[in-house]
């Protein structure tokens, strides 16, 4: 399922959704790419280069992804991992001035519904 949802799903651009990240690999379904599909609540389609400062930030809201979690496959990030983020928590880090900036090219067009094109620009 993941695989057919990649091979016709848009960026921000409204061009083909480029992958994200291998290494660390990311993505709701760890196949580098930030699609989504119903069984995704949290809407991972924001790929980002994640920040020191994003990295404290998230992790004061409950969401430490600093640290490696093996049972759910996560490797724990550091600054400048690529990984695809859950849309609210990247406009929850836009709004406090701590946002990390986005491939836009591999930001799935879902995150259009989040924020402005402007605003994940910028």
């Amino acid at each position: 399922m993941a695989k057919n949802m990649s091979t016709s799903s848009k960026n921000v651009l409204g061009t083909a959704l480029q992958k994200c990240c291998d290494s660390p690999k990311t993505g709701f379904y760890r196949d580098g790419i930030c699609h989504t599909g119903p069984q995704d609540y949290g809407t991972h389609v924001a790929c980002a280069t994640v920040t020191k400062e994003f990295l404290e930030f998230t992790k004061t809201r409950g969401n430490d992804l600093m640290t490696a979690r093996p049972e759910w496959s996560f490797p724990g990030l550091k600054a400048g991992d690529k990984w695809c983020l859950c849309a609210l928590r990247w406009r929850e880090a836009k709004k406090a001035g701590v946002a990390p900036k986005l491939d836009l090219g591999a930001t799935h067009e879902k995150m259009l519904e989040f924020a402005t094109l402007k605003d994940l620009q910028d």
